[in-house]
């Protein structure tokens, strides 16, 4: 028999479990039968063919509809071309010197078949494709895991597709014995969930529909607990350090600047502001996340709570993920305070504070001088990149920690920052993000934190319309962006051209696919070309820190036309006079991140304008993604239909990691029931048990579903 932590040599063969581990990293009985099925295809049902995506692995249930056979021209040798149909699209196969496939591949055949998606003649293939066939001729010699009813599909690799891999899992439940259920029994009956051993069985090889819904409840709830069950040691672990109360305190730096604020503050800037300060009176370290639109007003929600500890004469630091967002941060902050930033200096308020920025770029005698203010209390607010986590940075008091663009940091960022409070206590801290999260998304990714959300805008940010510039099918239209451009520097505006790419990194090994667009490739042919006569410069996270502010200076100052950058500009940059964006690859970037760069335009006055120049093929998820961006600017609504559109696996950032996220069945946006109920299990376990000595099949259960490897990285997605 075979348990759980078992190792497949033994159970499959040295071959076949090399194979396992070097295409899926899959090495034990339990990570083989927690590679759950991608889809389930029902005999006689086809698969959608539309939404495939180029570069993916897919495996299809389609019908053979045309086989043909022609010479190369380029050198001898045979190519099969196939034709396979759901019904309503096609999809091409080539095989290259494989013509004896033709007796098998017979029109009217229906099969299974495996490969990487590519492009030929802006159609989409697959090349040399894996297949199993189900015709009648060959019904008895397919495996038995496709002679049922509901045959699984599994997400693949080159050398190892579905069909082999269900070999594998059969080999396994067929000597596949769960000593003991890691779910506490009472929690099973509580929410009516069956055994692990018949919810694996039926995970893979189910009975019926039925069978197959009750496995995957159980198994969603493994893995909602794993990881409420991390997160709720973390809020246990966060609170266990006291903090030093920051009370309102009348009459200080903080009154003084909401009396000269040249505008009303928003009905939920208030509303947080006033959340926010409470946390800052407790003993209790806060831990809350600020999640609003592009523009929305964070930062003054944020300013306002800095200024409260300072004003209790401790330290605020606030960390930005590049150093072009902290010096715009530096310089905003500096800006909106006005003299209250100028303390110790001629024409400084009576009460005042100093903002002070620390990088990992300063040169030696800036840096010292930073060091120097924020180790003296001298500087009440210290802005800076990571640079100002590290042991050679010391502060006087630190009373809070504002993370901005919390996507950016690992938990181990933010949890080295709550140790640099004195006396034994944490700062408080607030992490920022501009990226709408839907509440299941919080509860699950940002389970240790309180959530708040801005979603009221502030009065006189201007409308942003959106186009997909689909060149491989128009080509003509890029003619048309520069144009556009060209328009808006002419009214006296400014524009970003935004690049995947800087341009210095070394070659790629992969030639079958152009390298994406790169800032250091198209601002040299803008200059010389379409935008000849305009001014143009460039921006990337490689250049001096110097040379980097001194363009930004530039182009906040109207010296410059055009910026061409990387994502450097993506969060924090502030030019209203900036109106045009264009995005190159835009295929290459996020849902989230689309919708972040985009508002760096329409900041001021006038409507802003935003062009994604794409050669992906209409039909593909890519365009989906991209037509979603165009449809709506509401971030919230954009968050969702992220979810909706992308892929298994990739829910927790697997697909950016490179490793299994473990959370492979959970819907983040259907499961909301199953998220909320466990996150309060595992709230009452953690504070009855906070190390689960006494739930010793819990702790398992959380090393199996979601390792500690693995939760290190569940709050960069």
């Amino acid at each position: 028999m075979a348990g759980l932590r078992d190792k497949l040599p033994l159970l499959l063969g040295a071959k076949t479990a090399k194979a396992l581990a070097t295409a899926l990293d899959i090495e034990t009985v339990s990570d083989l039968l927690r590679h759950y099925p991608r889809r389930y295809a029902e005999r006689g049902e086809l698969t959608d063919i539309a939404g495939l995506e180029l570069g993916e692995h897919a495996t299809v249930l389609a019908r053979v509809e045309k086989v043909s056979k022609r010479r190369m021209k380029s050198r001898n040798g045979t190519i099969l071309d196939m034709v396979i149909t759901d019904g309503k699209r096609r999809l091409t196969c080539a095989f290259f010197n494989q013509a004896w496939r033709e007796k098998d591949l017979v029109p009217g055949t229906t099969g299974l078949f495996a490969g990487k998606v590519s492009a030929f003649r802006d159609t989409l293939q697959l090349t040399n494709p894996e297949y199993e066939l189900f015709d009648a001729e060959r019904e008895a010699e397919a495996m038995d895991s496709f002679l049922a009813a509901i045959i699984p599909v599994y997400p693949a690799a080159q050398g190892m597709p579905t069909w082999s891999i269900a070999k594998c899992v059969r080999q396994v439940l067929d000597v596949l014995e769960v000593d003991e259920d890691p779910m506490p029994a009472e929690l099973r009956r509580l929410h009516r969930l069956g055994d692990l051993e018949n919810a694996l069985r039926g995970i893979h090889r189910p009975e019926n529909w039925a069978h197959l819904e009750a496995s995957k409840k159980r198994l969603k709830w493994d893995e909602a607990m794993a990881v409420q069950l991390i997160f709720a040691q973390r809020r246990h672990s966060a609170i266990s350090r006291p903090a030093k109360p920051n009370p309102h305190v009348d009459g200080g730096i903080m009154d003084a600047f909401d009396k000269r604020l040249p505008f009303d503050l928003t009905a939920g800037q208030r509303g947080i502001g006033d959340e926010i300060a409470a946390d800052l009176s407790s003993e209790h370290p806060m831990n809350r996340l600020l999640q609003g639109e592009v523009g929305s007003g964070k930062t003054i929600v944020a300013l306002r709570a800095m200024l409260q500890v300072v004003d209790n004469g401790r330290q605020a630091a606030m960390l930005a993920p590049t150093e072009v967002l902290a010096a715009q941060h530096a310089r905003s902050l500096r800006e909106m305070l006005g003299d209250l930033a100028q303390a110790g200096e001629l024409g400084g308020a009576e009460k005042a504070t100093r903002v002070t920025l620390l990088t990992g770029s300063m040169g030696a005698k800036e840096r010292k001088k930073s060091l120097l203010e924020a180790m003296s209390g001298e500087a009440g607010i210290i802005v800076g990149t990571h640079a100002l986590i590290q042991d050679t940075v010391q502060f006087a008091d630190l009373g809070l920690a504002v993370v901005d663009e919390q996507h950016r940091f690992g938990v181990e960022q933010r949890d080295a920052l709550r140790t640099r409070g004195s006396e034994g206590t944490s700062p408080h801290v607030l992490v920022m993000t501009a990226t709408p999260i839907p509440r299941t998304v919080a509860m699950t990714v940002y389970g240790d934190l309180e959530v708040s959300a801005l979603r009221e805008m502030p009065v006189g940010r201007s409308p942003i319309s959106t186009t997909v510039v689909p060149v491989a099918e128009k080509p003509a239209w890029m003619e048309r962006v520069w144009q556009r451009v060209t328009e808006e520097v002419s009214k006296g505006h400014q524009a970003y051209v935004v690049c995947p790419r800087i341009g210095d990194e070394p070659p790629s090994d992969k030639s079958d696919k152009r390298p994406p667009v790169a800032v250091l490739d198209i601002a040299p042919q803008l200059v010389e070309g379409p935008l000849k006569g305009l001014r143009i410069a460039a921006l990337h996270g490689r250049m001096p820190a110097d040379d980097k502010d001194a363009v930004m200076r530039a182009f906040a100052a109207a010296e410059l036309d055009v910026l061409v950058a990387t994502t450097v500009i993506e969060v924090g940059v502030n030019v209203p006079n900036s109106t045009a964006m264009v995005i190159m690859d835009a295929d290459r970037f996020g849902i989230s991140q689309l919708h972040q760069l985009r508002g760096r335009v329409g900041r001021g006055s006038v409507p802003g304008l935003c062009l994604l120049v794409t050669e992906a093929l209409d039909g593909t998820t890519t365009r989906e993604r991209l037509a979603a961006v165009e449809s709506t600017t509401d971030g919230f609504e954009l968050s969702r239909l992220d979810l909706e559109l992308r892929r298994e696996g990739d829910i927790l950032g697997a697909a950016q990691s490179g490793k299994r996220s473990g959370l492979k069945l959970l819907s983040l946006l259907q499961d909301e029931d199953v998220i909320a109920e466990s996150r309060k299990r595992a709230q009452e376990i953690v504070t009855e048990d906070p190390e689960l000595t006494t739930f010793p099949g819990l702790a398992r259960m959380v090393a199996d579903v979601v390792d500690v490897e693995r939760a290190e990285y569940l709050e960069k997605s």
